[in-house]
């Protein structure tokens, strides 16, 4: 379908037919959807679009009966509600408004790379949208209304820029209309003059910025804008000759690969006096000037500054860059040569780049502010490694090049800009070299080990005369790369031939303090903030590391700091030859676990995704300061494994402390006895029996609340409840408000799962309402999942859905993918129930791609059995046989889980083998289930397997003890299952068996056992 808001109200059908709305309210209705298609509208705001800021009463039941009208005129399914407001479900390019702002957008985009004609046809189809006034058919729309009104009047400005770029220039009398309809917009005023001097008509154009000034004096008392005042001079001045001389940049012998973004945003500077390009070594500053000035267009200069050593020297060297020389005869005044260089230009419109301004910065600075200050028709493009520091410097800063992520797929290598400059240069020292499937990676760690650092790319791809790309690969990542990329054009600067020449380049324009500060922060990984800098480096080391970041020696966004790898690299091998060394890196380690113990309780409070974002950002630092504590300092290493739990699990990366947790139980620190269970629980599954039996001592006899709760919730996931009664409540008790409400949660689940759902489910709720309090979402989520089991057992299948639904935001909020899988298998388990086998399907397709991202080499078990029961409901017997069999070999290899789902598989293994036919199996299989439970102190476990005994006795035709057994089941599990087919199918057929009074009469004697008696009948099953 289609729809236009930018003017009346249009909807058309896929083949184009009118499709008529409605009246008034609906119309309106429909267009405040549209406005924001593919997203929800709440009601309130509906009522205000409706009606304005006096809605009468039963707006909401007014607006209600609008959208069953409108529903009537869209396809089904269209007008979503969600509980909070109604969604309409379009592609919002089918809506005219979204489609004129996305085309306008990408006509700047255009415009701004200088593709003219393309920009022009892309914002005429954006403007060729409107039919009329925007939102005609919205009463209360003002704001609304506006931002498109003039979104679409700097649109029409954007196709004239563009048409006064291309040989049809701009229309002279649709831009007086303009002008005329907005008599103070100077972009449109300064582009009628352009048009009108484009045409051979400079006299009026000069009328026309006349007309301006005195408008603007009478109505504003302000003079026109620098930008109108600068096309009056170039109108004036567009006649005179050109009479100055001037060196042009040298042309390049390779292609310019990459820097779109920062051509693009050269170009947008065009009317800057002074433009720095800065960066660090080999990033391709002079490359990116060059390339810049020749797209210009204008007059241009080029003055290398590279060889000078005396800040007196610059402007000689700019004075021969402009082909202006020494007069024979002597003055008897002090020469001055900046002078001679603002005469020389004071008329000009002239571009002058400053190139490898960094060892002379002082003396470029100089002539750049007095250079400008004297010839208005100047500009500078400068590059260096450290800003000129004058006032109206703008600063492009350029980065290394985008590099392919670690996880990039092979096809998409290619499209990176660094993978593109090495594939560029590899092709003219091997040709035919191209990025393919088989060296795709290879090329892809090439970029990452380089930094995207250009320089360095090339020299690297210039090795592929003597290596393989898979071998340079190999040698950076193994070997010294400032010996391997050793060897570079024989032609080039001398600093620009080896990447150690670059850096050191860069090294010999630090002062002491500054190398001092450089070569510490190389212990840093993945870069700082300014707290960690000071606590690392020393305490001024801030100020000196803004001089870094100056000097392009370090980056800075605002928030931190951070080296590029190939610098870091340099800077550790400086700090390797002090005595600062491990100084310096224990100063690290003590840091980031100060950082780690503030983080713990407040990852247990409403400000946890606050502390979980710093903590991300401070991984790699987190991670580096525990490698190097578990060689050298053992306990802040134990100390440090146990304050990371709570961040491991809750983020997802609960298995990157794993090898050191493992190591550090050989050694065991002494008064560290919570620190050791810590590790023994993040150690899983690289742990020996003594140490699991050492772990369950530790906990038997503790008595005092852990400082880091977070451990008994990983000891409960790894190894079941933690200890003997009364444990659970010793280690999380204290007055701490998450200890309490962990510990009422894990009674009320062991509980719930135990046989009495009712007392489970309230110590839940309770539980719930604490956590809740707190602002504590992986609590919170915990509580709703198996308040939503509860509920889907139950039968209450919209509560259970709005539960789980909220438990998944939760755990998203986190970044808990493992948490979401957990969920996600439980609602396919009741949606499988509930008889939504699509739905189920699609939740178990999404908990493998989340097991995958969250780096699980295969999926859980619980997922493999969610697939077979599907497939064996289907009647696909082989597919269900395969899942099984991957269900019972990861959950044999897996610990203690809630619901642990060997007992499940075995019993889902019996039922297949009764479909297949095979009763011996069958039996075999239950019988296993049955042992296996009997193993679980998780009383629905048991419950379930005797669900399988209750199916096998039907198929013996002992109707009478499957009606015990259903019974013994419910005593077992606390309550019935809603809808389970199997258990529903196995009472109807003992139901047929034996007859309705008998099979209630048999069910209620099991049902009314205790539970010692029903294990008994359980156990006697078995054995018979």
């Amino acid at each position: 379908m289609w729809f236009g808001i930018l003017g009346p109200l249009e909807v058309r059908s896929a083949d184009g037919a009118p499709i008529a709305v409605g009246g008034p309210r609906p119309r309106a209705l429909l267009v405040m959807l549209l406005l924001h298609a593919g997203r929800t509208v709440g009601v309130d705001r509906l009522v205000d679009g409706q009606y304005g800021d006096e809605p009468p009463a039963g707006a909401v039941n007014a607006v209600q009966a609008q959208v069953s009208r409108l529903r009537r005129h869209l396809p089904p399914g269209a007008l979503e509600f969600d509980g909070t407001g109604y969604r309409l479900a379009v592609d919002p390019d089918d809506v005219d408004a979204h489609r004129f702002e996305r085309l306008a957008r990408e006509g700047r985009r255009l415009l701004r790379g200088d593709a003219h004609a393309d920009a022009a046809a892309v914002l005429r189809r954006a403007l060729d949208l409107w039919r009329g006034p925007a939102l005609a058919d919205l009463p209360h729309a003002d704001a609304d209304r506006a931002r498109l009104e003039e979104l679409r009047l700097a649109t029409a400005e954007d196709l004239i820029e563009a048409q006064l770029a291309l040989p049809e220039r701009a229309p002279v009398a649709e831009l007086r209309r303009l002008v005329a309809e907005h008599p103070l917009r100077e972009r449109l005023r300064g582009q009628l003059m352009r048009a009108l001097h484009a045409a051979g008509r400079p006299a009026e154009a000069l009328a026309v910025f006349e007309e301006t000034r005195h408008l603007l004096a009478e109505q504003l008392g302000v003079d026109p804008s620098p930008e109108l005042s600068a096309i009056q001079l170039a109108v004036l001045r567009a006649q005179r000759p050109d009479r100055v001389p001037r060196r042009r940049p040298t042309a390049q012998l390779t292609s310019f690969v990459g820097r779109d973004p920062e051509l693009a945003r050269l170009t947008a500077l065009r009317d800057a006096r002074l433009v720095t390009i800065v960066g660090p070594g080999g990033a391709g500053k002079t490359r990116l000037a060059i390339e810049a000035a020749a797209r210009d267009g204008a007059e241009t200069a080029f003055a290398d500054l590279s060889p000078l050593d005396d800040d007196d020297q610059v402007p000689h060297a700019v004075l021969g860059a402009l082909g202006l020389r020494e007069t024979g005869l002597q003055s008897l005044e002090t020469p001055d040569p900046v002078g001679r260089l603002a005469a020389a230009v004071a008329d000009r419109e002239l571009l002058l780049v400053l190139d490898n301004c960094e060892h002379t910065v002082t003396g470029a600075a100089a002539l750049a502010r007095r250079a400008l200050g004297e010839c208005p028709g100047l500009r500078i493009l400068a590059t260096s490694r450290e800003p000129l520091g004058i006032t109206g410097e703008t600063l492009v800063p350029l980065a290394p090049l985008d590099v392919p992520p670690p996880a990039c797929a092979p096809a998409d290598v290619a499209g990176y800009p660094a993978a593109r400059l090495f594939a560029d240069r590899a092709a003219a020292v091997r040709p035919g070299f191209a990025i393919g499937p088989d060296n795709a990676d290879a090329v892809a760690r090439i970029c990452a080990a380089l930094d995207g650092l250009p320089l360095a790319v090339e020299l690297a791809a210039a090795r592929l005369r003597t290596f393989p790309v898979e071998e340079i690969a190999r040698r950076l990542a193994e070997d010294d790369r400032f010996r391997l990329l050793s060897r570079g054009d024989r032609t080039a600067a001398a600093r620009h031939q080896t990447l150690r020449a670059v850096v050191e380049w860069s090294w010999d324009l630090l002062t002491p303090d500054e190398r001092a500060v450089a070569r510490r922060f190389s212990v840093f990984a993945g870069g700082a903030s300014p707290d960690a800098v000071e606590a690392v480096c020393g305490g001024d080391a801030e100020d000196t590391l803004a001089d870094l970041v100056d000097k392009s020696f370090v980056e800075a966004d605002g928030a931190r700091y951070r080296m590029f790898e190939t610098i870091g690299l340099f800077c550790a091998e400086r700090l390797a030859e002090t005595d600062e060394r491990r100084r310096t890196q224990a100063a690290h380690a003590r840091h980031f676990l100060a950082l780690a113990q503030r983080a713990d309780p407040s990852l247990r409070r409403a400000e946890q995704l606050d502390w979980l974002a710093r903590l991300s950002a401070d991984h790699e630092n987190l991670m580096a300061a525990l490698r190097w504590s578990v060689r050298h300092d053992r306990e802040t290493a134990f100390r440090l494994v146990a304050a990371l739990g709570a961040y491991g699990w809750l983020s997802g990366r609960r298995g990157e402390t794993r090898k050191a947790a493992a190591e550090l139980l050989e050694t065991p620190v002494e008064g560290l006895d919570e620190e050791y269970v810590a590790c023994v629980v993040q150690a899983v599954p690289r742990i020996d029996p003594e140490h699991w039996k050492r772990a369950e001592s530790i906990l038997r006899s503790w008595d005092r609340p852990l400082r880091h709760p977070f451990t008994a919730v990983m000891w409960g996931m790894t190894a079941g409840p933690p200890g003997p009664s009364g444990a659970n409540e010793r280690m999380l008790g204290g007055d701490d408000p998450w200890n309490r409400a962990l510990g009422g949660f894990s009674l009320a689940l062991i509980t719930l799962l135990g046989g009495d759902p009712a007392e489970g489910e309230r110590g839940l709720g309770d539980a719930l309402a604490r956590f809740r309090s707190l602002g504590e979402r992986w609590g919170t989520a915990q509580a709703l999942d198996w308040l939503a089991v509860a509920a889907a057992r139950r039968g209450e299948w919209a509560r259970a859905r709005d539960l789980w639904h909220e438990a998944i935001a939760l755990f998203h909020e986190l970044g808990a993918d493992e948490e979401v899988v957990d969920v996600l298998v439980h609602r396919a388990e009741g949606l499988t129930r509930e008889g939504d086998l699509p739905a189920a399907d699609a939740d178990l397709d999404r908990a493998e791609e989340l097991s995958r991202r969250a780096g699980r080499a295969e999926a859980p078990a619980s997922v493999h059995l969610g697939r077979a029961e599907i497939a064996r409901f289907r009647g696909d017997l082989a597919t269900a046989r395969g899942r099984l069999d991957e269900a019972v070999r990861v959950a044999g290899s897996a610990g203690f889980g809630i619901e642990a789902t060997q007992p499940w598989a075995y019993t889902a293994l019996g039922r297949l083998a009764e479909a297949e036919g095979d009763d011996d199996a069958a039996r075999t299989w239950h019988r296993r289930a049955v042992a296996a439970a009997r193993e679980s102190p998780i009383a629905v476990d048991i419950a379930g397997a005797v669900d399988g005994l209750a199916g096998l006795a039907v198929r013996d035709g002992a109707g009478e003890r499957a009606a015990v057994l259903l019974g013994a089941a419910v005593v077992l599990r606390g309550t019935t299952v809603a809808r389970d087919r199997d258990v529903d199918l196995a009472a109807a057929r003992a139901r047929d068996l034996i007859g309705a009074e008998a099979f209630a009469a048999a069910f209620a004697r099991g049902a009314a056992m205790s539970r010692a008696e029903a294990l008994t009948v359980v156990d006697e099953a078995v054995s018979g």
